[in-house]
């Protein structure tokens, strides 16, 4: 920005740093040599139902402004489908649909946050919402993951309530967890609920990747299961992870009874809601998009598989076996530089690109993240490139990994 307009723009966003996944993504977008794997993507189309439908509502028109909280058509779906994979009951009236699941976290913390608020999130983190944070006015607290030599990742939730202070305001929780790929238990998940309970503070989930977890124990439980409907609980999601639709832009917001008008004014006032003909193929992705989910998981967990088992043999790589997400989090010892200059590094010799840990705050330094949502052939592929790579690199012993 020119330093004479610095004066003039706001300081919450003037000073907002480069989002570092898109600063290494843009050296090779267009090189089809690479193994793309920055981005938290999966590589397949968007199922041919879900397409059909969007192309159906726009040949009849439906291209005109509508419910601003979303269609009735689809905040019902949205009940039928929490009710089927987590035996909840969610009144529609609670859906709020969003311009994917970045804008429902930006409502999320404007209706919550004020000036100063704090509010609490493990991290490494998804940097979109740190930004929204500080966006609104709030004050972002990071409460470090325990990373340990045995690939194991841990919060300890004593240390996250010690945090919390007079400002606090909520405490963000994503699990899993982008990008470590942490699963919170379902006892702290009870835990938090009753700490904040008793504090008065919100809990904002972001619950996107339930339902990628591997090994048949899925979905990952959700926050809607413990708590009632006047608890101070924001869920967040999008429609983009489990159905292919993130050029799509849509996603949804829970909220507690008795703010569902507030959320329709947030929508009103800041997208005046999405699309009639994008709202329509989500009706139909939560109708009818079952099996392709299932057919997502299994094809992740091979993937995951792949490269964990690929990995983990390395000398010089200690990796965190995802419990969730698509993400795999890993550490190259041997490898200089930053965490951004490693996976420049990696682009350039290896023509795999990866995103850099410090992407998602201080406390990723030194690591790397894969997103594995692919063709298995192609995570055999990013091995056979990244292997003898990795090999060339100095040795370490197990007890300094």
């Amino acid at each position: 920005m020119p330093a004479a307009l610095q004066p003039f723009s706001s300081s919450r966003v003037r000073d907002m740093p480069d989002n570092q996944i898109v600063t290494v993504a843009d050296m090779a977008r267009h090189d089809d040599s690479v193994v793309r794997l920055w981005i938290g993507e999966g590589d397949l189309a968007t199922p041919a139902p879900i397409r059909d439908a969007a192309i159906a509502a726009l040949e009849a028109g439906d291209t005109r402004y509508g419910y601003s909280q979303g269609t009735p058509g689809l905040r019902q779906a949205l009940s039928d489908y929490h009710r089927r994979h987590w035996d909840v009951e969610v009144a529609p009236e609670r859906f709020c649909v969003s311009i994917g699941g970045m804008n429902a976290v930006v409502m999320a913390m404007q209706a919550i946050l004020d000036e100063g608020d704090e509010v609490i999130m493990p991290s490494p983190a998804w940097p979109n919402a740190k930004q929204v944070v500080a966006i609104c006015g709030g004050v972002n607290v990071a409460v470090a993951f325990e990373f340990h030599t045995d690939g194991a990742i841990t919060l300890d939730l004593d240390t996250l309530f010690a945090a919390v202070t007079e400002r606090t305001r909520a405490l963000f929780i994503n699990s899993p967890s982008n990008p470590t790929g942490w699963r919170m238990p379902l006892a702290d998940m009870r835990r938090l609920r009753d700490f904040c309970r008793k504090r008065g503070l919100w809990i904002v989930a972001d619950e996107v990747y339930n339902h990628f977890v591997y090994d048949g124990q899925g979905p990952a439980p959700s926050f809607l299961q413990l708590c009632d409907d006047t608890d101070r609980l924001l869920v967040t999601n999008t429609f983009s992870k489990n159905w292919c639709m993130t050029g799509w832009r849509a996603g949804w917001v829970v909220c507690p009874s008795g703010m569902e008008t507030l959320f329709a004014r947030l929508c009103q006032y800041n997208t005046t809601g999405v699309a009639p003909f994008v709202q329509r193929a989500c009706q139909v992705a939560l109708e009818t998009g079952d099996d392709f989910i299932v057919h997502q998981i299994a094809r992740c967990q091979a993937s995951r598989d792949i490269l964990v088992q690929g990995l983990e043999a390395l000398d010089n790589v200690t990796i965190f076996t995802p419990q969730g997400t698509f993400y795999l989090f890993f550490k190259v010892h041997g490898l200089p530089g930053t965490s951004l200059e490693r996976a420049v590094q990696l682009l350039r010799d290896t023509k795999v690109g990866v995103a850099p840990g410090s992407a998602f705050g201080p406390e990723g330094e030194d690591y790397l993240r894969i997103c594995f949502a692919i063709d298995p052939a192609l995570a055999e592929e990013a091995l056979a490139r990244l292997v003898p790579y990795l090999r060339t690199l100095p040795a370490v012993a197990a007890a300094a990994r």
